[in-house]
């Protein structure tokens, strides 16, 4: 045997270091200052008050006339685009197409299609439960749903009636808003969205009206606002002196409305279950009673599940 020397083993080179990546260069986003300043934050401030006011008036009458809890709230008030407001309908769901005239223009009312069906089981005397399988909405189901709709509606133009009357008519209703062309893709929309509740079934209502239709009814609602900043508050009245013996007195209060009228026999005739049907308009119309002294008008309404009155005028004696 040879004594022949062994070839060495190879080490294989380390691999170079990897070179350091070029940071990422930040992309440009598109903005879109046409809705940049169309509504300051006072004036948004000043809407969002108005627009709670329309939520809490067809609140009262829609619980009235379902005859169950109705839970209203203003999720948000927003101004986009026609072509972002048909992106985010869903399909199927159910809309409403409806003018408010005199304004120009085509608006839209959108009730999510669960909530609808949960609405038309409750007017046709159910408990109001969710349907597990999603369907289209029947005729005859429009139909009855159209009653909420002109209510929603009537209560939207009773409350800009002191800036402007206004009327509204029902145009048609559609299942799928994706071939729904009421408006040109870039005009700007003013939106509302509404957290509503009918039992266990949850959903957000949209009211969605161009704002060029409705900008002179703004600018009318905010002027008030912007000239009440520019002049100074009144010095705040002297408070008036309480008699502190009188902290542990008693006083009844009571609301009360009227219009409500039976014959004797009708009271004598009535049993558990009738249904006396009351005008909804006399919810706004209720009495606040101190002792036997009315000393406010109010409207009927909810708070947190019980039922409420919302002082709106002190009477005076």
């Amino acid at each position: 045997m040879s004594d022949a020397p062994q070839p060495e083993p190879v080490i294989p080179a380390a691999a170079p270091p990897p070179a350091p990546s070029a940071p990422a260069q930040p992309v440009a986003q598109p903005h879109d200052f046409r809705n940049s300043s169309l509504l300051s934050p006072r004036q948004m401030r000043k809407l969002r008050a108005h627009e709670t006011q329309f939520l809490n008036a067809m609140e009262a009458r829609v619980e009235l006339f379902l005859r169950s809890g109705f839970p209203l709230k203003l999720a948000s008030i927003q101004i986009d685009s026609y072509q972002k407001l048909t992106e985010s309908w869903a399909a199927p769901t159910h809309l409403i197409l409806f003018k408010t005239e005199p304004l120009r223009g085509v608006s839209l009312l959108e009730i999510p299609l669960q909530l609808s069906l949960t609405i038309v089981d409750r007017l046709l005397g159910g408990p109001g439960r969710v349907e597990a399988q999603t369907r289209e909405i029947s005729e005859i189901e429009k139909a009855l749903l159209d009653q909420i709709v002109q209510i929603i509606l009537d209560e939207w133009c009773n409350n800009w009636a002191v800036i402007k009357p206004l009327k509204p008519a029902l145009l048609g209703c559609e299942s799928n808003g994706r071939f729904l062309q009421t408006a040109p893709p870039q005009t700007n929309m003013l939106i509302l969205s509404i957290d509503a509740r009918l039992g266990d079934c949850a959903g957000q209502i949209k009211l969605a009206f161009p704002y060029a239709a409705l900008e002179p009814c703004l600018r009318q609602l905010c002027a008030g606002s912007e000239s009440a900043a520019e002049t100074p508050a009144p010095a705040p009245p002297a408070p008036a002196k309480w008699n502190r013996c009188l902290d542990d007195v008693t006083l009844p209060v009571t609301a009360e409305w009227q219009g409500l009228e039976l014959s004797a026999r009708e009271v004598l005739h009535l049993k558990v279950g009738d249904v006396l049907q009351i005008s909804p308009q006399l919810a706004r119309q209720v009495w606040l009673r101190l002792g036997e002294i009315s000393k406010f008008n109010g409207r009927l309404g909810t708070l947190a599940g019980q039922w409420a009155v919302e002082l709106t005028q002190a009477i005076k004696s």
